[in-house]
C-alpha cells in the first residue's frame, strides 16, 4: 500500500466512525464518574471492544480495561493509554449533554480520550495484518488522583510492554494542530500534609499559649525559599501550599493548624532537595516556634520523560498523516500518571489540539468544552503512529 493510500484510508476510516465516537463521548460526558468509580464508563468501553471483536479484560486496577489487538506477525508490544475519570467540578456549560450528576464533570477531556482510543481500536483492528507485534489498549481509571496507573500496573498492566503512547487534548493548541515537549515534559508530583500543634489559649493573652497559626505562617514563608535558595536554578521546581486550616473564631488561639502542599519537579535532584528541605524546615519549626510538627510526605508519580526513539517516529507519522501541523512546546509543571508507564518502557506523550475557534478554554474549569473534531484527529494520529512504531 502506497503512503498516500495509507493516509487516505486512515483519514476516510476515521471520518466514517467520527459521528459514533462523538456520540460515545457525549454519553460519557453526561454521566461522569470520579476516580475508581468508572464502572459505567468501563462498561461502555468493554461493550465497544466486544462489538469490534477485540479480546479484553476488565477490572484491572479496579475499573480499568485492557484490550489486545494481535498484529499480522511477531513483534514488540505497544501500549496506548487513555484515562477515563472525571473531576469533582459542577458543570456550567449548559450543553444538552452536560453532566447529569451534580458536582461531577469531565472538565479535563477524559471523555474525549476514551472515545479517541475506541476509534484507534476500530481502525487498528481492521489494519491488524499490516503491523507486527500487538497493541494493548489501556483504558485507565483515576488519573486525576494520580493513582490509576499504579493500580493497573500492580495488576500486571505493564507486563510485556516494549513501547507506550499517551496523549492529552490541549486547549491552548487549536484543533488540527499537535504538540510535544522533548525530554521531561511533565513534572513529578509529590504532596505533603503538615500538622502543627501548639497550645490553645485566649487571643488576648498569646504569651500564655503557643500559637500554631503564627508557626504555620512562618513555615509558609520559609518554604518558598526551597525553590529560590536550595534547588538548582536550571532545575524547574514549584512548591505550593494549597490548604491552610486552623481556628474557629476571632478570639481563640487554636490547638492545631493543618497545611497541605504539593511539590512539582522535572529532575530527581530537585525532587530530593525539596523533600529534604521541607522535612528540615518542619523539624526546625519545632525548636524555633515551640510547636509539635507531624509531616506526612508522599512521592506520588515521577516526571514524564519523552524518549527520542519513540517521539521521533510518532512525530514523523503525524506529519505524514497531516502535514506541517506539529508545534514544539515547553515542559509543564503539571503532572500525569502515564509517567508510571513511561518509567517502565520507552514512551511518548502527544498533545492533541482541542481549542475551539473563538474560545479561550482551560482544563479543570466548569465551562470547559473542547472542540470534538480533536477526536477524529487523535484517531488518525495515534493509528498512524502505531503503524510507524510496529512496522
Amino acid at each position: 500500500m502506497r503512503i498516500n493510500d495509507l493516509e487516505r484510508r486512515i483519514r476516510d476510516d476515521a471520518f466514517g466512525i467520527a459521528p459514533g465516537l462523538v456520540a460515545i463521548r457525549r454519553d460519557i460526558h453526561a454521566h461522569p464518574e470520579l476516580a475508581f468509580e468508572e464502572t459505567r464508563t468501563a462498561g461502555i468501553v468493554a461493550a465497544e471492544l466486544t462489538r469490534l471483536g477485540i479480546p479484553h479484560v476488565t477490572g484491572i486496577g479496579g475499573t480499568g480495561v485492557i484490550g489486545t489487538i494481535e498484529g499480522g506477525r511477531p513483534g514488540p508490544t505497544l501500549a496506548i493509554r487513555a484515562d477515563m475519570d472525571a473531576l469533582p467540578i459542577h458543570e456550567e456549560t449548559g450543553l444538552d449533554f452536560a453532566s447529569r450528576h451534580a458536582g461531577k464533570m469531565h472538565a479535563c477531556g477524559h471523555d474525549i480520550h476514551t472515545a479517541t482510543l475506541l476509534g484507534v481500536a476500530a481502525l487498528l483492528k481492521d489494519m491488524a495484518p499490516m503491523f507486527a507485534g500487538r497493541v494493548k489498549l489501556v483504558f485507565q481509571p483515576a488519573e486525576e488522583v494520580l493513582q490509576g496507573a499504579a493500580a493497573m500496573i500492580a495488576d500486571g498492566a505493564a507486563e510485556g510492554i516494549d513501547l507506550a503512547l499517551g496523549f492529552h487534548n490541549q486547549p491552548d493548541l487549536p484543533v488540527g494542530r499537535f504538540g510535544f515537549a522533548p525530554g521531561a515534559c511533565l513534572a513529578a508530583s509529590d504532596r505533603f500534609d503538615l500538622s502543627i500543634r501548639g497550645k490553645s489559649g485566649h487571643a488576648a493573652h498569646p504569651y500564655a499559649a503557643i500559637d500554631p497559626i503564627v508557626a504555620a505562617s512562618a513555615f509558609v514563608a520559609q518554604v518558598q525559599t526551597v525553590v529560590s535558595r536550595e534547588v538548582k536554578p536550571l532545575h524547574p521546581a514549584v512548591v505550593t501550599i494549597g490548604a491552610f486550616n486552623g481556628g474557629t473564631t476571632y478570639n481563640i488561639i487554636p490547638e492545631r493548624v493543618h497545611l497541605k502542599g504539593t511539590v512539582r519537579t522535572l529532575h530527581q535532584a530537585a525532587r530530593d532537595t525539596a523533600q529534604a528541605a521541607i522535612r528540615r524546615l518542619a523539624e526546625g519549626l519545632q525548636v524555633a516556634m515551640r510547636v509539635e510538627c507531624t509531616l506526612d510526605y508522599q512521592q506520588m508519580v515521577p516526571p514524564l520523560v519523552n524518549e527520542d526513539r519513540v517521539m521521533a517516529p510518532v512525530l514523523a507519522a503525524v506529519r505524514a498523516q497531516f502535514g506541517d501541523v506539529v508545534d514544539a512546546g515547553e515542559a509543564s509543571m503539571g503532572s500525569e500518571d502515564f509517567s508510571e508507564f513511561a518509567a517502565r518502557a520507552p514512551s511518548f506523550h502527544l498533545r492533541i489540539g482541542s481549542g475551539a475557534p473563538g474560545r479561550d478554554d482551560r482544563l479543570h474549569n466548569a465551562f470547559y468544552q473542547p472542540d470534538e473534531a480533536c477526536i477524529g484527529n487523535g484517531v488518525q494520529a495515534l493509528t498512524r503512529a502505531a503503524l510507524e512504531l510496529l512496522p
